[in-house]
């Protein structure tokens, strides 16, 4: 097995990497090398991906190695282990202060090979003298990480390495440096990226000092970095680099540590530009990705801390009129526009966007929109609101749009969506504990039939009956008035409460249900939002079935038949012609979630498992 193994090492392939770029394209396409050592580097920054030092061999030499965290899966998986053997597939070249540094962009574990001890003696490429003061919890730095350091010729000048995956220089014939390899500790580099986000020019002006700044997000194959210039650099840059393009950018340009509370991207590093930096716009964009996703799914936003930085898709389900706010730090007026957004979960969610991304959204209604860098947050359950380093893209080309198209189109577009609002424990909303209950549990127990406080409960019902003579009433179209209006006869309706006639008014329901389970049955009555997620069409469109198309509205009331649900329910008592009885009020309802019911079942049937 040793011998096959040490057959299989391309070996010569490592100082080919760095010193023979011709023989690497003819000899080795594919190196293969044998992972001598892992080890995990501790991040002071939380939430930010771990990151990985590895050292690798070809037999005659050993290169200390840097895991980009795009391909840290093969650690989390358990393939990568000291002692395999790999195949890099991409990765890039780099000389840091002297030394050789390969960042590994993706590589596969051969798994067939197995692990064994490190074969043969390999050596460290010579290196550069250094200096006596040695970099601190640098990023891809780190002196006796693996092996005895070898002895250090005089200082020769630094060269141009080749690289995997990707062009190996500019038009000035700089060495292309992979983002994820940038540290305070890097020198002499070249980046090519695309500039996948550019804010507006923003200004500041305290008692000592004033001045404006723009900032753009940088994104190449490794990895993804803000860039901010400030003042002057913000005049001589900031028409040069357009959202979309491609550029290369030379150093100088300082490398700092990250402000998180200003940025939402996973680097540890960002850049900030100085006078000298160099932008060079590039024409190729081969290799440069557009942009870089890690969607989350609305159905699982309930489970995502509060002011967590995600990224959403979703079918755009409504759109709200641009309004305005005022800030109460700076009383200044703010544009902002709230959208729906809804996937195959099941859920919808209200996302907030601001500023000129919100008086100059033009998307229709079922596009499929993407957003990049969205806060989440709970005001009225869990909402998300984008931020201003945050990026849109309407009907974007990437597989998980056309994914929720065609979901959407064959069968999505029929469908109800349940909302994320004030959920609680027992999946429905409500920000309190409610018991989940069945219906003969609520009745033993009287609840709703205290004088003084309701009770609140939660139960999973089907329902059997809808009352179809009054399932809704006209309403104010003022924001927030809701109350019902009278038809003045002169084609007006008139709202008392705020005293102004509209020409129609906006249909909300007011439903009242029969409710079943296995024990028992409920009436249970809802507003307009449970009564949205029970028929499938808003009250408006129900009235306007009702008035043109009789058979269309039966048909509907019949697909809202059987359909099962979690309803968060009040139960308090009231009195209706001169009778006492206890009305069951639908606070919110959820359709059933079939994972976590079958987990709950499983959950009981062990409770009568007998040893």
């Amino acid at each position: 097995m040793a011998d096959a193994a040490r057959a299989q090492i391309t070996r010569g392939a490592l100082n080919a990497v760095f010193n023979d770029p011709d023989r690497l394209q003819r000899d080795f396409p594919v190196p293969i090398c044998q992972c001598v050592q892992i080890k995990s580097l501790t991040t002071t920054t939380e939430g930010q991906p771990e990151r990985y030092r590895l050292v690798l061999s070809d037999i005659d030499h050993y290169v200390q190695s840097m895991l980009a965290t795009q391909a840290n899966h093969v650690v989390h998986e358990g393939k990568l282990k000291k002692g395999c053997f790999v195949r890099l597939k991409s990765y890039q070249a780099n000389s840091v202060k002297g030394k050789k540094i390969l960042i590994v962009l993706d590589l596969e574990v051969i798994e067939s090979l197995g692990e064994m001890e490190k074969i043969g003696e390999p050596v460290g490429f010579v290196e550069k003298e250094e200096q006596d003061v040695k970099p601190a919890n640098t990023t891809i730095a780190g002196n006796g990480f693996y092996g005895n350091k070898p002895q250090a010729p005089p200082a020769a000048p630094e060269r141009a390495l080749p690289s995997r995956g990707g062009p190996t220089s500019s038009s000035s014939n700089a060495n292309i440096y992979p983002i994820e390899g940038l540290s305070p500790y890097a020198h002499k580099w070249t980046i090519k990226a695309r500039v996948s986000h550019k804010s507006e020019i923003r200004y500041w002006s305290r008692a000592n000092s004033e001045g404006k700044l723009f900032s753009v997000n940088l994104l190449d194959e490794s990895g993804e970095i803000k860039a901010t210039g400030f003042n002057e650099q913000c005049d001589q840059f900031y028409e040069l680099l357009q959202e979309g393009a491609v550029y290369f950018i030379s150093n100088p340009c300082k490398v700092n540590l990250a402000k998180k509370q200003y940025s939402n991207l996973p680097n540890d590093y960002e850049l900030m530009f100085e006078r000298d930096t160099v932008i060079e716009k590039c024409e190729d964009a081969e290799n440069v990705p557009q942009v870089r996703y890690n969607f989350t799914n609305i159905g699982l936003l309930n489970d995502i801390e509060k002011d967590s930085t995600i990224d959403v898709i979703g079918v755009l389900k409504e759109v709200q009129e641009v309004s305005q706010i005022v800030s109460k730090s700076t009383q200044k007026p703010f544009d902002k526009r709230e959208l729906t957004l809804v996937d195959d979960s099941g859920y919808s969610v209200r996302l907030t966007i601001w500023g000129k991304t919100a008086t100059a959204f033009d998307a229709s209604p079922e596009a499929i929109v993407a957003f990049k860098g969205c806060k989440v947050g709970d005001f009225g359950g869990r909402s998300l609101s984008l931020l201003s380093s945050g990026s849109m893209a309407i009907d974007p080309d990437i597989p998980d749009a056309h994914k929720l198209k065609g979901w959407y189109d064959s069968q999505g577009r029929m469908e109800s969506f349940a909302s994320h609002s004030n959920m609680g424990s027992t999946g429905v909303a409500g920000g309190r504990n409610d018991p989940l209950k069945t219906v003969a549990q609520v009745k033993e127990e009287n609840l709703g039939m205290s004088i003084d406080n309701p009770d609140y409960f939660s139960t999973k019902g089907t329902i059997v009956y809808i009352k179809q003579d009054t399932f809704s009433y006209p309403a104010c179209l003022s924001d927030g008035c809701n109350k019902k209006v009278t038809d003045m006869g002169d084609g007006t309706w008139r709202c008392e409460k705020c005293d102004i006639n509209h020409p129609k008014p906006e249909h909300r329901y007011i439903m009242s249900l029969n409710v079943n389970d296995h024990t028992g049955q409920l009436w249970l009555s809802c507003f307009d939002d449970v009564g949205r997620l029970v028929m499938g069409m808003t009250a408006d469109q129900l009235m306007e079935l009702k008035e043109n198309d009789t058979t269309a509205t039966e048909r509907a009331f019949e697909e809202a038949n059987c359909k099962t649900f979690t309803f968060k329910i009040r139960a308090k008592t009231d009195s209706f012609q001169d009778q006492q009885r206890v009305r069951y009020q639908v606070m919110a309802a959820n359709p059933i979630n079939y994972t976590v019911e079958a987990h709950k079942l499983a959950d009981l049937i062990k409770l009568y498992n007998i040893d």
